[in-house]
């Protein structure tokens, strides 16, 4: 490499290097109440995750021999990872189904989907005796091949690099890699095949994982769990598509295009969510019947199953349906919302409400487990928020586009 060359070389990375900085300046106005009080949680929380690494999880949580877990595997990671499966449920109706309509929303999908599986992994750490054993499934150190968890954490590992690639074009496009733009763009397709097939497997087996304790959940919560859990995280993750997209209309700014069809966007979502909620439910009743467990209905357990059933599965698939017929989408984007409560309730209630429910002593979550939560959630908003305020995400890159027409005129003529 000449002289001249290296000072061409030199002033790119300085360009580049500028230009991150420059980014990474806050857009808009510092001092909103969304920023202070998330802002805040996000302090709190990260010194009492300070406290928890520096002091062990006995001075931060309630956690104990008989409850080795609580809500940060039970919320943060079951939960989390549910309502992010529209990461591949979205790509799967576009790329694989071929429903275009539903392409303005593949990329906010895809981004959700990311840094859930990032930000609720990285909870994980926080759940775990000794956080630095977490890559001895990857690594090969006590590879556990025989264990659930050595094969969800190598699920959960590939499928957050799918999704990477998934949504790589954007991080291309905003960097101006058009050469790059291209590479990844081709990997997109290949990406969400084995991404969908990879969710398929481990959204199914942390349902499998409970099965290893039929004397520790409840039996009305177990029950042919891993079909249960795959499915509820499609209509899952079709409700916090919905939410999220309703709330990214109206604070974000969206192409005009995109804003026109949105209301068909969220009734296809909504019809999608109501099928599967009825296949669900259907699922629930089967298992019922063949445990012949309809006597536990009538205990105390039973009541708060019937709520869970009947509160936030029969009444929003219902609600659904009447949304989709009249068109009602505000009522479509209430219920998601609760749709989505419902499943983060039923990963809770198979994790810690319904596991060990006849003990003595109770695990209850301690106001830190509670608060450093609460600031994971409040992370991953402020991450979204960064990148849709500065990637191509929900509204389409004019040049990329352009040059994406022409390769096909191209690809036409020949």
């Amino acid at each position: 490499m000449n002289t001249a060359e290296r000072k061409n070389l030199m002033s790119e990375v300085g360009n580049f290097v500028r230009f991150i900085i420059s980014e990474l300046k806050p857009k808009g106005k510092i001092l909103t109440p969304f920023n202070v009080i998330t802002g805040a949680i996000i302090l709190a929380g990260g010194v009492l995750i300070v406290i928890r690494f520096v002091k062990g999880l006995g001075a931060t949580t309630n956690l104990s021999q008989d409850f080795p877990w609580g809500i940060w595997i039970g919320f943060d990671v079951m939960g989390g990872v549910a309502i992010a499966a529209g990461g591949y449920v979205i790509p799967f109706m576009v790329y694989i189904l071929g429903l275009e309509k539903y392409h303005p929303i593949v990329r906010p999908a895809v981004l959700t989907g990311f840094l859930g599986y990032c930000f609720y992994g990285g909870a994980l750490l926080l759940d775990l005796g000794r956080p630095w054993h977490v890559i001895n499934p990857l690594i090969g150190n006590s590879f556990g091949l025989s264990s659930v968890l050595f094969l969800i954490a190598w699920h959960f590992f590939l499928y957050t690099i799918c999704e990477f690639v998934e949504f790589s074009p954007a991080i291309t496009e905003w960097l101006g890699w058009k050469r790059i733009r291209q590479i990844v763009g081709g990997l997109t397709v290949g990406a969400v095949i084995f991404g969908i097939t990879l969710s398929t497997l481990h959204q199914s087996a942390l349902g499998a994982l409970f099965l290893m304790a039929p004397t520790k959940v409840h039996p009305l919560w177990y029950t042919n769990l891993p079909v249960l859990f795959f499915v509820s995280s499609i209509f899952g993750g079709l409700s916090m598509v919905i939410v999220e997209s309703s709330i990214s209309h109206k604070v974000f700014q969206v192409d005009p295009e995109h804003h026109a069809s949105f209301d068909d966007i969220v009734v296809g979502l909504g019809k999608a969510a109501a099928g599967t909620l009825f296949l669900y439910f259907t699922l629930k009743i089967i298992s019922i019947a063949h445990g012949n467990h309809w006597h536990l209905l009538n205990t105390s357990m039973g009541h708060w199953y019937l709520v869970e059933l009947i509160g936030f599965v029969v009444i929003p698939c219902l609600l659904f349906t009447y949304g989709v017929r009249t068109r009602n989408v505000k009522l479509i984007q209430t219920v998601a919302f609760f749709t989505v409560v419902g499943v983060l309730l039923n990963r809770l209630n198979v994790s810690i409400i319904a596991f060990k429910w006849d003990a003595a002593n109770r695990y209850v979550p301690s106001w830190m487990e509670i608060v450093i939560t609460l600031a994971v959630i409040c992370a991953e908003m402020w991450a979204f928020r960064w990148v849709v305020n500065r990637m191509p995400v929900l509204t389409e890159h004019k040049g990329w586009e352009e040059e994406d027409n022409v390769v096909q005129m191209k690809k036409e003529v020949a």
